[in-house]
């Protein structure tokens, strides 16, 4: 067995230095090598690490990331699937990459971003000390199946781990705070406080209208967006359960920073203070995924000094508002992929006092989702209060006429709409219109992200994917 489970590392390895050397990402294949040669790999090597896990449908990346800068503040080493590979294969191959020939790991900790789809598989082989979830949205259903089975296989994986595992929930996302709902578990909850949130007028939309136990319909005592926010049931009584880490204020939103007033309960942290910090990131969202990267921060008995730190210090990563800076001027590049997730960019771009450049780049592969008729259910019309301000607004990708065919239906100008396929000319064209000290943005989705990057890699030579 010994033999068999270092002949699968060494071959996986030069799996990868192949394909790295051939300039591809070498995330994935070497993982579904290493399964095909020893099924039982990762079980076998992972057992040696203390991990960490981060899923959801939303903000899985950027909240493994700020978790990241925390342990990097506290002088842990560890590993990470930072290229985003999130299926098994991917976080396979992370593995193997950080141990020896013979399966011994380079460090203890392991920060793994795991596909909400796939969480159920990833949990028969790891044991994490830790699993944050951050919210259950609809995203790709013709690939991944109804929203509620995805919450049940979450579920699943999460029931198989031992009860010494420590769950950090969204408390406003009614799915996700299921469940935390009668689990022997220990349990951490984050959310927005109702004075933080009381002044969100978006319509709820219909991702979780009905009580997960008894199917009556939720009311809120307060909305952030979508369907988080201070619900209740009035059928059985089952409402959001209160917050270890809180933000209770919402002191400044600007289009690249946010200043939140935040706090904790005592079981969480001995320090129940009130805080300000100034997240590196623009948007509610990424409010919620700063909250729950310090919710596991604190969770792990890592100080505020160094959790404020992290959130303050954080750099978007890849295509997750990674910013490329080209002389004077600068592109933004944000993955869009569901209707709230998109609706909250648009948000954030609305609040930018500068002219507004925007690239969207539709593809409906099967990564992406083959169904694009969610493009109606975002709020395109929300751009209309920026009108004044927008230059230019470029369509392009496998999709791109059904794009501008639904920016021409929102009421903007067509007259600043244009269709251009080549993501070349994209981003030249882009960048043209873009004023000394002003902003190209590209929302893509995730392959036209893939895409684009690669062009944006070799054009201003940025670093790999996986690095």
């Amino acid at each position: 067995m010994k033999l068999r489970k270092t002949l699968t590392i060494v071959i996986a390895k030069l799996t990868i230095k192949i394909l790295r050397l051939l300039k591809k990402g070498g995330t994935t294949l070497p993982g579904k090598v290493a399964f095909k040669l020893y099924p039982d790999i990762l079980k076998s090597i992972a057992n040696d690490f203390e991990i960490i896990m981060v899923t959801g449908t939303n903000g899985k990346t950027t909240t493994s990331r700020i978790i990241e800068e925390i342990l990097k503040n506290n002088n842990v080493d560890y590993i990470t699937n930072k290229s985003g590979a999130n299926l098994l294969s991917g976080i396979t191959t992370t593995f193997i990459q950080a141990v020896s020939l013979f399966g011994k790991p380079k460090y203890k900790t392991a920060l793994i971003e795991s596909d909400e789809a796939a969480f159920n598989q990833v949990t028969k082989h790891l044991q994490p000390k830790s699993v944050v979830v951050t919210n259950f949205f609809r995203d790709q259903l013709d690939r991944f199946g109804e929203l509620y089975s995805t919450l049940n296989a979450v579920k699943s994986g999460l029931d198989r781990l031992d009860e010494k595992t420590t769950l950090i929930l969204n408390a406003d996302d009614s799915m996700c705070a299921s469940l935390g709902h009668e689990t022997d578990k220990p349990v951490f909850f984050y959310g927005f406080g109702e004075a933080a949130s009381e002044n969100s007028s978006e319509n709820i939309n219909t991702d979780a209208m009905f009580c997960i136990f008894c199917k009556g319909k939720y009311k809120y005592k307060s909305h952030v967006y979508g369907h988080l926010g201070g619900f209740y049931c009035p059928e059985c009584g089952y409402s959001r359960p209160a917050a270890d880490l809180e933000c209770i204020a919402i002191e400044e939103a600007a289009s690249s920073y946010t200043n939140i007033k935040w706090k904790c309960s005592k079981a969480l942290s001995n320090d129940e203070a009130e805080h300000t910090t100034q997240i590196n990131l623009p948007g509610l969202y990424n409010v919620y995924n700063a909250m729950a990267a310090a919710a596991c921060g604190l969770s792990l008995a890592y100080s505020y000094e160094t959790v404020q730190k992290a959130m303050e210090s954080f750099e978007c990563g890849f295509g997750r508002m990674e910013t490329i800076n080209v002389g004077d001027k600068s592109i933004k590049l944000i993955l869009v992929k569901n209707p709230t997730g998109f609706n909250q960019v648009l948000n954030f771009l609305t609040l930018d006092s500068q002219p507004l450049n925007i690239a969207f780049l539709i593809n409906d592969k099967l990564a992406d989702g083959t169904d694009i008729s969610w493009l109606w259910d975002v709020d395109f019309e929300h751009l209309n209060t920026a009108n004044d301000r927008i230059v230019n607004l470029i369509t392009s990708g496998i999709r791109g006429e059904d794009m501008a065919v639904r920016l021409k239906y929102s009421g903007l100008d067509t007259r600043k709409i244009r269709i251009i396929k080549d993501y070349q000319r994209v981003i030249d064209e882009g960048l043209k219109a873009v004023s000394s000290g002003g902003c190209f943005y590209i929302l893509p989705t995730y392959t036209a992200m893939l895409d684009i990057r690669g062009i944006l890699k070799k054009k201003f030579n940025l670093k790999e994917f996986w690095k």
